[in-house]
C-alpha cells in the first residue's frame, strides 16, 4: 500500500529559492514560461495572472492559476473538456515536463522527466484525474 501524496503551497517568500533548487535558471528562462504559454494556446478563457506554486509530498512540484472559475480547452490530442484551474495548472505543468525532457541539457531533461513522473503520481489522485489523463495522453 502507498502513502497518499501530499500537496504543500509555497509562501511567496520562498517561490524563488524552492524553483531555483529544483530547476536552477531553467526555471525562469524556460520552464516558466513554457507552462504560460501552453496554458494560453489551450485555453482561451485564460487570460494570464497570479500563479500559486506547489510541492508534493514526493519531492514534486507543479504551479496553478490563482483562480476559482474554470476554464474550456482544447488540447493538441483532441481532448476537449473544462477544467479547474488546478487541473489545468496540472496539464500545462505535465506538458511542459514532457517537452522540456527532450532538452538538449541532459541533466535539465532528466529533471524535467523525473518531475513529469512526480507530478502524474500525483494527478492520479486528483479529482479530475480522468479528465486530466485525457487532456494529456
Amino acid at each position: 500500500m502507498t502513502d497518499t501524496i501530499t500537496r504543500e503551497l509555497i509562501p511567496e517568500g520562498q517561490r524563488m529559492s524552492h524553483t531555483e533548487s529544483l530547476f536552477g535558471l531553467h526555471f525562469p528562462l524556460l520552464l516558466e514560461p513554457f507552462v504560460y504559454a501552453a496554458t494560453e494556446k489551450m485555453s482561451e478563457d485564460y487570460s494570464g495572472g497570479y500563479w500559486h506554486f506547489y510541492t508534493l509530498s514526493n519531492e514534486g512540484f507543479y504551479m496553478a492559476p490563482d483562480n476559482d472559475e474554470s476554464f474550456h480547452v482544447i488540447c493538441a490530442n483532441c481532448y476537449e473538456g473544462d477544467l479547474s484551474s488546478d487541473a489545468l495548472g496540472i496539464v500545462a505543468c505535465l506538458t511542459a515536463y514532457s517537452h522540456l525532457s527532450f532538452s538538449r541539457d541532459i541533466a535539465f531533461a532528466r529533471t524535467c522527466a523525473e518531475h513529469y513522473h512526480l507530478l502524474r503520481d500525483f494527478m492520479l489522485d486528483h479529482e479530475e484525474a480522468r479528465a486530466i489523463l485525457g487532456a494529456i495522453d
